[in-house]
C-alpha cells in the first residue's frame, strides 16, 4: 500500500530557542547528530520550558528530519527520561496511523534514493532547504508490521556488521603500524 506522507503523518517545523547554560529541556539541533541520524554525545538540558509551547515537546516514536543544509538524515527520537525539542533544522513528523512504525518511516527516509529525490526538490541558493511540501507528498510504500519489522531487522543486521567491519579495518590498521614499528626496533 502507498500513501503520501502528509496523509499518515503531520509535520510540524522545530522550535525557535536560544540555548543557554541551563534548562529542563534538551534543544536538539543536527549537530548532535551523526549523518545515519544517530546521536552523538549525552545531551544537557539547555532550554527552560517556559519558553516552549508544549506542541513542540516531542513524544516518542516522533521522526526528525534534518531539512536545511547539506546533512539530511531522519532520527526517530526515543525519550531517554529527558524532555528534548527539535531545533528550526528539523521538521518532526508525527505519525497518524498505528499501520507504521515509526522506524520503518525513518529507514525509509534515510535511504540514498529518497534522500537524493528530496535533495533534488531542495530549495534556497546559500543554504539548501527540504520544504514541507515536498515531504508531505513523499509517497512511501508500507507494507504489513511484521514485513516493516522484518526489513528493520536486516537493515539492523547490515548496521552491524558495518561496525564490525569498520572495527576489523581498524584493527588491521593498528597491526600494520605496530609490524613496522617493530620492524623499526630491529633495524637498530
Amino acid at each position: 500500500m502507498k500513501n503520501k506522507i502528509k496523509h499518515i503523518a503531520k509535520i510540524q517545523t522545530g522550535a525557535f530557542a536560544k540555548p543557554g547554560s541551563v534548562g529542563d529541556i534538551v534543544y536538539l539541533q543536527s549537530k548532535y547528530f551523526t549523518k545515519e541520524g544517530e546521536l552523538l554525545q549525552t545531551l544537557i538540558p539547555d532550554i527552560l520550558s517556559d519558553k516552549i509551547s508544549n506542541k513542540h515537546i516531542l513524544n516518542n516514536g516522533d521522526i526528525l528530519f534534518a531539512a536545511k543544509g547539506n546533512k539530511n538524515f531522519a532520527s526517530c527520537f526515543i525519550n531517554e527520561n529527558f524532555n528534548a525539542v527539535a531545533s528550526t533544522s528539523f521538521f518532526v513528523i508525527r505519525l497518524k496511523s498505528a499501520k507504521i512504525l515509526p522506524e520503518y518511516l525513518t529507514w525509509f527516509l534515510n535511504q540514498h534514493y529518497i534522500l537524493k529525490y528530496l535533495k533534488g526538490k531542495a530549495i534556497g541558493t546559500s543554504t539548501q532547504s527540504i520544504s514541507k511540501v515536498a515531504l508531505g507528498e513523499l509517497e512511501i510504500i508500507i507494507p504489513s508490521i511484521k514485513k516493516q519489522k522484518i526489513i528493520l531487522k536486516i537493515n539492523q543486521c547490515k548496521n552491524a556488521e558495518r561496525k564490525i567491519s569498520e572495527k576489523i579495518s581498524d584493527l588491521r590498521e593498528i597491526l600494520t603500524q605496530q609490524k613496522i614499528i617493530n620492524y623499526l626496533e630491529l633495524l637498530k
